[in-house]
């Protein structure tokens, strides 16, 4: 039998995930990674390639070993990344210097180049690409070519870091619509590069790398990434993509106005949109998705699931040793307090996310308002009641906003990631919202649209949605 390898590159950890070509997952390898802080450059967190593709390797060798399958057995594998995080390298294919996601040193070069076209610039590049500048690739560009010209003129491709690691297996250079469009560099309609975006920047645009869509056959692995991986050479590399839209793909969420809320550490709000557009007032992200042609707007709440770990952590040491005790997670013992809190919380209301607003983020300072000094309504299990209910709110908000600029109706939702495992949450969410919510049993979304990915390179398997019967 065949099998699927799907690698997941996470802002904190990388994994290897096996699956059968039925979906199921066999066995998953997996390795915490840290991002590099550079000394005297405030906000820097540069991604380590020498150490992490050993990490790669290392975890692709532990899930063949926790299968127990050996190399003949993976048909295909493909590469997925977090989005934004960007890999530059030199005329002969080396990698020279990458950033994660979560890079922040570019802060001036974002000031610098809002003012461009008499500050018009940031609109300009938001509509032809979805993105706005804060989180985009040429603010860290125009930073190496500030600070590290060296690096800079040596320049030849730049890729993203799911890319990197199939540029690794296979010696191929390309990048795919989905995550490469979080960049502001490439065309939300054409889905490929716009160089008058890098040239009205004062940056080179000759270093943009071949467009390929996910589920495209990139290249195989070589004989030297074999001996590194435990791959078998000449096993087929498949162009991956951005973690959120394979999660979508791994969901189930690929036709229009199918809609997604996925709760993590940050949570977003996707909805697969009719048309590719962008949104007038620029408050809401567009990126395009996997499935060609379509584009996802997307917003994001910030902090939930840290403002959830943060009160636990904090407030609930009780609950945490009753749960140890039990047997049971800390948070499912908070929920079942919870559930005998009147919705409405008695009135609580915590401040932790705003709904979003891409084009300037802003938030209030975090806060619980209208606390009362009565026990038996102002507890612990209100509190926590209150941070579901707080996080449903601001998801609607988001909702309403990505339906107000593209005429999308929900009739439901998929609800995934560690939040949807609470059965209150879920039903809040979908008290809030109105809608009915789906909470899907696959656990590794993003891995499974990986494998999907890795599938359709291979012809056993098509990202493309089958036809709605009737």
């Amino acid at each position: 039998m065949s099998y699927l390898l799907a690698l997941d590159a996470g802002t904190g950890s990388i994994r290897a995930v096996i699956f059968d070509l039925n979906g199921r997952q066999l066995a998953v390898g997996q390795a915490e990674w840290k991002h590099l802080s550079v000394d005297n450059v405030p906000g820097s967190m540069e991604f380590d390639l020498t150490t992490n593709w050993q990490l790669a390797c290392q975890c692709i060798r532990q899930a063949l070993d926790a299968a127990r399958l050996s190399a003949a057995d993976i048909q295909s594998v493909a590469c997925c990344s977090m989005r934004e995080g960007i890999v530059l390298y030199d005329r002969n294919g080396e990698a020279i210097w990458a950033c994660a996601n979560v890079d922040a040193r570019a802060s001036r070069e974002v000031a610098e180049l809002k003012e461009i076209h008499d500050y018009r610039f940031e609109s300009e590049v938001y509509e032809v690409s979805g993105q706005t500048l804060a989180l985009s690739a040429m603010p860290r560009l125009l930073w190496l070519a500030h600070h590290r010209p060296d690096i800079y003129r040596k320049a030849a491709t730049i890729t993203m870091i799911s890319d990197w690691l199939a540029a690794k297996l296979s010696g191929e250079l390309a990048v795919d619509p989905s995550n490469a469009g979080t960049t502001g560099m490439l065309d939300l309609f054409s889905r490929d590069w716009r160089p008058a975006l890098l040239d009205m920047a004062g940056l080179r645009a000759d270093m943009l790398s071949p467009v390929k869509e996910t589920g495209t056959l990139l290249g195989a692995v070589t004989e030297a990434a074999a001996q590194q991986s435990g791959l078998r050479a000449g096993t087929p590399v498949v162009m991956g993509g951005g973690d959120v839209q394979l999660g979508c793909l791994g969901l189930g969420v690929v036709r229009a106005g199918q809609t997604a809320v996925l709760g993590g550490t940050f949570w977003q709000q996707v909805v697969n949109l009719p048309q590719v557009r962008t949104d007038p007032q620029m408050n809401i992200r567009v990126n395009p998705h996997v499935i060609p042609g379509m584009a996802q707007a997307e917003s994001i709440s910030f902090f939930t699931g840290l403002t959830m770990r943060w009160f636990r952590d904090a407030f609930c040491a009780e609950e945490k040793l009753i749960a140890e005790r039990l047997g049971v997670d800390a948070y499912s013992l908070l929920e079942e307090m919870a559930s005998r809190v009147p919705a409405g919380s008695h009135g609580v209301m915590p401040i932790f996310s705003d709904a979003m607003h891409f084009k300037q983020w802003y938030h209030a300072a975090p806060s619980f308002i209208n606390l009362s000094i009565d026990p038996e309504k102002c507890n612990k299990a209100t509190l926590f009641r209150a941070l579901e209910e707080n996080a449903a709110i601001v998801s609607a908000c988001n909702l309403a906003q990505i339906s107000q600029f593209s005429g999308v109706t929900f009739d439901s939702l998929v609800f995934a990631g560690g939040g949807s495992k609470g059965a209150l949450w879920s039903q809040i969410l979908s008290d809030v919202t109105g809608l009915p919510v789906r909470v899907p049993v696959v656990r590794e979304a993003t891995a499974l649209g990986c494998a999907i990915a890795a599938g359709t390179g291979a012809g056993c398997m098509t990202i493309w949605p089958a036809p709605e019967s009737g």
